[in-house]
């Protein structure tokens, strides 16, 4: 039985995605990601990524969820999928 769990485990359908950590000279870009991302205003987004480590979103499908990890990692945020 514990094989089957961890095989369930790795096929997660959908995740979180949070944001860890962003490099500070690159903190516009990243809010400008998560602001595309959220939805939020900006205000909104630049508090969100100041108060890193936080979830940008949850349940979000495996594609879309390693597109937008994509994005946010080339705008100079540290991203992690749960």
């Amino acid at each position: 039985a514990p094989a089957e769990e961890k095989k369930k485990e790795t096929k997660k359908d959908a995740y979180s995605i949070k944001l860890v950590s962003f490099e500070t000279s690159k903190k516009i870009n990243v809010v400008k990601e998560v602001r595309a991302v959220t939805q939020l205003g900006l205000k909104e987004s630049k508090e969100f990524v100041e108060g890193a480590p936080k979830i940008i979103k949850k349940g979000v499908p495996a594609a879309e969820a390693e597109a937008i990890k994509e994005k946010l990692t080339a705008a100079g945020a540290e991203v992690v999928l749960e």
